[in-house]
């Protein structure tokens, strides 16, 4: 694989000997993996525990630029495309509170057919775009039109693909500042994995530029905790994965609403539609979206350690159980009390939640979603690295026509 190191093999090795499961599917030879269609996707899921400790020396090596580059700015824009995009909302929060100024995420697609009139009024404005391949149409459309129409802007590029056409188009542009991230991260797999918390973990060091160390810090957490989510529960998140749902209700509040939309949309990419999937907050879930919740639904609920949260969010729990919703709960979260479990529930214990706090948080979360589509998927008899048989969607979305608005009637703001 692309991007494999020593070590990399090494902890796959402990991961087979510690978990039968991964013994079973990393036992097998390379050209069966591939035959069944696991081989790059499997990897790039157990890898990241891995890549977050070289995204963090990746970005640290940029404290300075991006300090200056963050300097005067009254507002920040995470944008994106589908996952790239709910990399911003795991984000944005704790980017506001620490920042200081008005921070929003607004998808790529949006700025393409609105421009700036999708902004907020608040100048001048930093912009950060989020991309794995950098090779999706509106990626380099919607740059090039806040390039042009707000002179007073500066841009920073995050990808992981250095021969990508946002890499390459605004690599040496005055206003644009473009860090690539490891060749690694660089899924070859249909859907993004490694991609998804390196791009969440790069994008959240805005946040921390004055206190490095403790970003630093912060990614080794991460990357025991992540090590930690794998070595414990892959068999675990196996079982759930091959239980009779045809739904999946996903579970969350505040930061952690964005790993829970990127988990609903893993498992819906990687069954081809074949499990719907729905995506709420705890408290809006009570709003209409519970009655998606039938006896084939699987609920999978990122419980926060917040004290608050989680009482609000234990209500909900309870008001589902009351209501006897669904097939069963997965329930992520560290010290999760067994009142909270029904018969069939399952708990998945994050070790150290409360240490690295709900803001950080969707990174694991992230992972235990994709172990779970992963694990979906195979048991849907589909192939993990590749898993729309018709090409509905593709890696990077194909070429489509872009329409800018004519000189003089573009409609933007000034």
């Amino acid at each position: 694989m692309p991007g494999a190191s020593v070590a990399d093999s090494q902890w796959l090795r402990t991961l087979a000997a510690a978990q039968p499961k991964a013994g079973e599917l990393l036992g097998k030879s390379v050209q069966e993996q591939q035959g069944q269609g696991y081989f790059h996707t499997l990897r790039e899921i157990c890898q990241q525990p891995s890549t977050w400790l070289q995204t963090s020396d990746r970005m640290l090596a940029w404290t300075s630029d991006l300090r200056n580059s963050l300097e005067g700015a009254k507002a920040l824009v995470l944008t994106g495309s589908g996952s790239s995009e709910y990399a911003g909302d795991c984000v944005r929060m704790p980017l506001q509170n620490e920042v200081g100024i008005v921070t929003e995420v607004i998808a790529g697609g949006t700025l393409l057919t609105h421009g700036n009139k999708a902004l907020s009024p608040e100048r001048p404005q930093r912009l950060a775009s989020l991309a794995r391949s950098g090779d999706s149409p509106e990626s380099v459309g919607a740059l090039s039109c806040l390039v042009e129409k707000e002179p007073d802007s500066r841009h920073l590029v995050l990808t992981c693909n250095q021969k990508g056409q946002l890499a390459e188009t605004f690599r040496d542009h005055p206003r644009v500042r473009v860090i690539e991230l490891e060749d690694s991260t660089n899924d070859r797999s249909l859907v993004m994995t490694s991609s998804f918390t390196n791009l969440v973990l790069a994008a959240r060091f805005l946040g921390m530029l004055n206190v490095p160390e403790r970003y630093r810090a912060l990614c080794e957490n991460l990357s025991r905790a992540g090590s930690e989510l794998l070595r414990r529960h892959f068999g675990t998140l196996a079982r759930v994965g091959a239980c009779r749902f045809r739904r999946a209700v996903y579970l969350g509040s505040g930061s952690r609403l964005g790993a829970a939309r990127e988990a609903a949309l893993k498992m819906l990419e990687m069954t081809a539609g074949s499990v719907a999937t729905l995506c709420e907050s705890y408290l809006a879930f009570r709003h209409g979206p519970m009655s998606f919740a039938h006896d084939d639904t699987l609920i999978i609920c990122f419980l926060s350690s917040d004290p608050t949260l989680r009482a609000y969010e234990s209500d909900l729990l309870r008001e589902v159980d009351e209501k006897e919703l669904g097939l069963s709960k997965l329930i992520v979260g560290e010290s999760i009390p067994l009142q909270l479990l029904r018969k069939n529930d399952v708990a998945i214990e994050y070790l150290g939640l409360a240490e690295i706090g709900d803001e950080n948080a969707p990174i694991i979360d992230a992972v235990a979603g994709q172990l779970l589509a992963f694990f979906r998927c195979l048991k849907e008899g589909l192939r993990p690295d590749s898993p729309s048989e018709n090409g509905v969607i593709n890696r990077v979305v194909p070429s489509f026509t872009l329409h800018f608005p004519q000189d003089g009637n573009d409609g933007q703001s000034h």
